[in-house]
């Protein structure tokens, strides 16, 4: 999985990097697919927000987080990014095992 983490009015610490990357694996967790991780942290006046996107086979995920603390943002980020990825699992499971359904041709 490629992650990315670039900042906005704001510069990406060691530690800001490291704590990202260990709450963006959570994703690796549950899908093995993950394809380009991108994450955009920025700050705005007393507002920092974390922004995701997560490039998986057939589908682009894209989530967004806001809180007073830079912290507190990524943390909403992760589990709001986590909740869309295991939806998104869980649709592609049953679709690939539903039984393929048969029309029937009226008889003339």
């Amino acid at each position: 999985m490629n992650l990315s983490i670039s900042g906005r009015h704001l510069e990406i610490t060691p530690a800001i990097r490291e704590y990202t990357i260990n709450k963006m694996g959570r994703i690796g967790r549950h899908f093995d697919n993950v394809i380009d991780t991108q994450v955009m942290l920025s700050v705005e006046k007393l507002q920092h927000t974390a922004e995701v996107t997560v490039r998986l086979p057939g589908k682009d995920i894209h989530c967004e987080a806001r809180d007073e603390n830079l912290y507190a943002s990524i943390d909403l980020l992760a589990d709001k990014i986590d909740r869309q990825v295991i939806k998104y699992k869980t649709k592609l499971q049953n679709h690939a095992h539903e039984p393929i359904k048969r029309q029937e041709v009226p008889a003339e």
